[in-house]
Parts: structure tokens; C-alpha cells; sequence
């Protein structure tokens, strides 16, 4: 009896969004309401300030690529470099950076009431309150003295520091051709941000990410203002966006005939930012701190053929590996933030399907470790998805499940903070076969269901303490996140 062929339509598609929210996760706008500039009072000496988060400024030498607190003082821009930086032994060689123009954009705080909106500065007062100089003139004195025992360094990456350096100096050991000699411990963003405040956004530059392709078949693309272009999908991508295109044949079960081979083709095109805020207004320690990773993500992939069977844990197959490592200045300090991401596709199979399925997401992401004075770090992990037609043709009994993801991790000057594994994903079950398209028609013998859905995970980890909060124990969970709704499923005799 041969099976009849006719189309279906995807109830509800175009419309379907879920937002999917962990346990205690709580979105960083407010720091859980601890942090959230506009509703926190100075403190008692009325010096905390609101520091702009900015991306940093291109330029060579980098502008503002060290700043320096001495003692108990401000973060300040300063002209030294670190010429050399030695991880084993903690020492550094400091030095004076080459002198070159600083560019008007260069970040610095956010101007205050009474003060002029350019500058920063009180009216008619032609100089800096921050430096007591003259506009023009670059860093203050203090900044350009020799580094001396009890200074903070927050370094740009540096030669032996490729993301960055956040140290304080315990000794000077002397001069040296290079420059000053010193030892240094590490520190934490709380001894140099001292009692300010600060809270933004930071695209990433889609330019500054390097990728590793792991397998035959991987293309990389981006698209940047200024109108650049890089790839073969550059000229149709959204600025900010960097895609990864991906063509490669998956393991077929060895019973399947040659016109069932598996391959697994689609891109993953994401637009990511760093989130980034610390109040320090408490005086003693931070009162609110958030880190995290958000952004806009597509893809569309094709899953065909009939897929090995998997065995134990599903068949993940990285196809490519991006790493970036962002300087983002707050205020005047170059804070490092380091992304890594692997994309990969994943088959759960039990080789007696043969499948032809395509699908396309769209959403947004966000993933992160918030901090409240009192309560501790909150995991925040949040996902808006929705999930357009699909056309997908299964035949035979059995199972699969195929999913196109991304390990992604975000952290500071090389700890990582937040580890994630977003990955959307199509599973289907049948056990005849089962055609279904979005043109409203459908023919099936047996019964048969498709599903649409994305899991979430990941953790917080101990290094989130650069920031200056107590160390938590263990690793603290953002929640095993699933949702899954119903694309289309039925039953029908002959």
C-alpha cells in the first residue's frame, strides 16, 4: 500500500515567541535593583561618579591604554605602558608609552549637573576638575609619576598580557633599560573603580573577532559601519552582524542506502555586545556589579539523510571556533573582556530515519551573573525565539533530534565569569511518513509529530569575584532552561 503525499500548514509559526527566564534570574537593568544609577545617592563625600562605558578608542598608541590609581586616589589616564608582563613570576616592566595627539572621543565620566556637556568641566573654569589642568594637556601630574608601591595598574593587552593586566604593585625593584622593574599581585575591578558607578552596553567589533574553522566547509562574514565588508555573505549583513556559513557531511547509518548520505548545511549569524555595570557607592566593596553577553542571533540550517545512531550522549560536531577580546574603557580604565564562542551542530539520532527538515530562528539572547549587596550573584538567563515555517519530510519509525548551537563564555582580563550553550533545535518522531509544508495540505500514514524548541544552560563561575564580591564556593547554575512547542503532529489510517 503506498503511502499518500499531500502539505500541511504550521499552525501558529509566524507568531510564536517564548521568553524563557531561569530560576532567580533577573535581567540587570537595576543591578536587582541595587545598582541602578539613577536611584542610588552619592555617598557620604559626595565623590562617587558615573563613569561612561564605551567601546575604547582606536588609535596607535592606543589612547588610555593603561590608567593608574595611586593610593587611595582616582582612576586616572596615564602615559606609562607595560612593556613586559611575566604571569609566572607577577612581574612587570612599566614604562613610558609613546606620546601621540588623544583623540576628543575618548571616553571619560559622564558630565555632571552645572557642568558643561563636552567637557565635563565647570563653566568658565578652563580647567579639568578631574585632572586640575588645563583642557589639552593630557593626564595629571600624579598620573606620570614613577609607579611606586600601592599603585593599581588596569592595562590594554600588553606584551605577556593578551587580555590585559589588572595588577597591584607590591615592590619596585628597580630601573632597567626597559623601563621600571616591579612585582605585582593581582587585584580586583573594586581597586581601581573605587566608589564610582558605572552601567552600559558595548557592541562587539565583528572586525576584532578571529574564528577556527574545525572542519571542511566553514565560511566567515561581517559587516561593519563605514560601509566594510568582509566574506562572501559581508554585502548582506546587517552591521555589528558576523556569520558563520557551514556545509559538511554527518555520520550516515551504515544500513542506509547511498541516497540517504547525512549532511548538515545552514549559518548561525549573531550581533554580539558586552553588558557591563559596578556601583561601588556602598564605600566598602561593590553594591551592585552585572557581566554578561547579549545580542541578536538567526540561523537556518538543513538536516537530510539518515544520521548514525547516536550512542550514550548525543553527537555534537564543533565546526568552528571565535575569539575576541574587547577592550571596553569605563571611565578612564581599560577593562578587557574576553568572548569565546563554538559553534556546533549536534544529531540524536537512532539511525532507521531518513529526514529531510530545514528551520529558521530568530531571536535574542541574553546570559549573565548580576550582583546585589546582600544577596549575592543572580544568575540571568533570558531568551525571546521565534521559530519561522518549516518544510520537513520524515520517513520510516524511529526518532531524531538536530540542533545548530553555541558554547559561548564571557569573562575579564582572561577569567572567564559566565559559561552558556544556547541551542535551538528541531526533534521528530514518526512512525510511517509524514510530509508537512506550509501551503495547508498534509497526506500521512501512521502517526507522526514534529517539535520546534531551544535548551539553555550554563554557569557562574568564581573568577566573577574580579569585581571585588565575596567568592562563592561553588559554581552557581543559570538553570536548565527548555522550551519546546508543538510544529505539527497527527494520525491517519491508509
Amino acid at each position: 500500500m503506498r503511502l499518500l503525499a499531500r502539505r500541511l500548514l504550521l499552525p501558529g509559526l509566524t507568531t510564536l515567541a517564548l521568553t524563557a527566564t531561569g530560576c532567580s534570574s533577573t535581567p540587570h537593568t537595576g543591578l536587582a535593583d541595587a545598582a541602578a544609577p539613577a536611584n542610588l545617592a552619592p555617598t557620604g563625600d559626595g565623590t562617587s561618579q558615573q563613569l561612561e562605558v564605551a567601546a575604547a578608542p582606536q588609535g596607535t598608541p592606543t589612547p588610555a591604554a593603561v590608567a593608574r590609581v595611586g593610593g587611595k586616589g582616582k582612576p586616572e589616564q596615564s602615559s606609562l605602558k607595560v612593556a613586559s608582563y611575566d604571569q609566572a613570576t607577577g612581574r612587570a616592566v612599566i614604562a613610558r608609552a609613546p606620546q601621540g595627539p588623544a583623540p576628543s572621543s575618548a571616553p571619560s565620566r559622564k558630565p555632571e549637573p552645572g557642568k558643561s556637556t563636552d567637557t565635563g568641566k565647570s563653566p568658565g573654569s578652563g580647567k579639568s576638575p578631574e585632572t586640575g589642568k588645563s583642557p589639552g594637556t593630557g593626564t595629571s601630574p600624579d598620573a606620570d609619576k614613577p609607579v611606586a608601591v600601592g599603585d593599581v595598574i588596569a592595562s590594554a593587552p600588553a606584551p605577556g598580557a593578551p587580555n590585559g593586566l589588572l595588577a597591584k604593585v607590591t615592590e619596585v625593584v628597580g630601573k632597567t633599560d626597559r623601563g621600571t622593574e616591579v612585582k605585582t599581585a593581582s587585584t580586583t575591578l573594586s581597586s581601581v573603580l573605587n566608589d564610582d558607578k558605572a552601567d552600559g552596553k558595548v557592541p562587539v567589533d565583528p572586525s576584532s573577532v578571529t574564528v577556527e574553522p574545525l572542519m571542511k566547509g566553514v565560511t566567515f562574514s561581517w559587516a561593519k559601519s563605514g560601509g566594510v565588508k568582509f566574506g562572501p555573505q559581508g554585502a548582506k549583513l546587517p552591521l555589528g552582524n558576523l556569520r558563520l556559513d557551514v556545509n559538511a557531511a554527518v555520520d550516515t547509518a551504515p544500513d542506509a542506502p547511498a541516497s540517504a548520505g547525512a549532511s548538515v548545511s545552514g549559518f548561525v549569524q549573531l550581533a554580539p555586545q558586552v553588558e557591563f555595570a559596578y556601583d561601588g557607592s556602598g564605600g566598602s566593596g561593590p553594591r551592585g556589579a552585572f557581566l554578561g553577553m547579549s545580542g541578536d542571533w538567526s540561523s537556518q540550517w538543513k538536516l537530510q539523510g539518515r544520521a548514525a545512531a547516536s550512542t550514550g550522549a548525543p553527537k555534537r560536531i564543533p565546526f568552528a571556533k571565535l575569539h575576541s577580546a574587547p577592550v571596553i574603557q569605563v571611565g578612564p580604565v581599560p577593562v578587557v573582556v574576553n568572548l569565546d564562542l563554538t559553534c556546533y551542530v549536534q544529531v540524536e539520532a537512532d539511525g532507521r530515519v531518513t529526514l529531510d527538515v530545514q528551520q529558521d530562528v530568530k531571536g535574542d539572547f541574553k546570559v549573565g551573573g548580576s550582583y546585589a549587596l546582600g544577596k549575592g550573584w543572580t544568575p540571568v538567563s533570558q531568551s525571546n525565539v521565534k521559530s519561522t515555517p518549516v518544510t520537513a519530510t520524515v520517513t520510516a519509525s524511529g526518532k531524531v533530534k538536530g540542533a545548530l548551537g553555541a558554547e559561548a563564555s564571557v569573562g575579564l582580563y582572561g577569567a572567564v565569569g559566565v559559561s552558556a550553550d544556547f541551542a535551538p533545535y528541531l526533534r521528530g518522531e514518526a512512525d510511517a511518513k509524514a510530509t508537512a509544508s506550509s501551503d495547508g495540505k498534509t497526506s500521512l500514514s501512521g502517526a507522526w509529530a514534529l517539535y520546534g524548541g531551544f535548551d539553555l544552560s550554563g554557569n557562574l563561575h568564581l573568577q566573577l569575584s574580579l569585581f571585588g564580591t565575596p567568592l562563592f564556593e561553588r559554581k552557581i547554575p543559570l538553570g536548565s532552561l527548555n522550551r519546546e512547542w508543538a510544529l505539527v503532529s497527527g494520525h491517519a489510517g491508509r
